[in-house]
C-alpha cells in the first residue's frame, strides 16, 4: 500500500491544522492505522492510532483533547484534526498501515507499521 500525506504547514500557536493520508494500492480498510512525528534530533514518536473499522481511538498522552484521527474507509483517507496547537508539537508528521489488531501498545509502537508515508511538515510558531 502506498501512503500519501498532506495537510503540513505554518501556523501560530493556538491555530489549527487538518492532515490528511491518502491510501493506495490495497485495501485501505483492512489497515489499522497511525499518525507518528519526528522533530529534529528527536525519536519518531506515536501521536494518534485508529482501528481498521474506526472503532477505537488511540492518543498520546500530550495531544489528547487537542488531536482528533478519523477515517473514511470509502474514500481510502485517513485524517489527523489538530487544535490549540503548541510550538513543542513542530515536526513532520507520518502516516502509517498497519495489518495488526491489536492496542495501544501496538499502535504506538514503530517497528509495529508495515508501510509510511513520505510525511508532511507541520511548523507552529510561538
Amino acid at each position: 500500500v502506498q501512503l500519501q500525506a498532506s495537510g503540513g504547514g505554518l501556523v501560530q500557536a493556538g491555530g489549527s491544522l487538518r492532515l490528511s493520508c491518502l491510501a493506495s494500492g490495497s485495501t485501505h480498510s483492512s489497515y489499522s492505522m497511525g499518525w507518528f512525528r519526528q522533530a529534529p534530533g528527536k525519536e519518531r514518536e506515536f501521536v494518534a492510532g485508529i482501528r481498521w473499522n474506526g472503532g477505537n481511538t488511540y492518543y498520546e498522552d500530550s495531544v489528547k483533547g487537542r488531536f482528533t484521527i478519523s477515517r473514511d474507509n470509502a474514500k481510502n483517507t485517513v485524517s489527523l484534526q489538530m487544535n490549540s496547537l503548541k510550538a513543542e508539537d513542530s515536526a513532520v508528521y507520518y502516516c502509517a498501515a498497519a495489518l495488526f489488531r491489536g492496542y495501544y501498545s501496538d499502535y504506538s509502537t514503530p517497528a509495529r507499521y508495515d508501510y509510511w508515508g513520505q510525511g508532511t511538515q507541520v511548523t507552529v510558531s510561538s
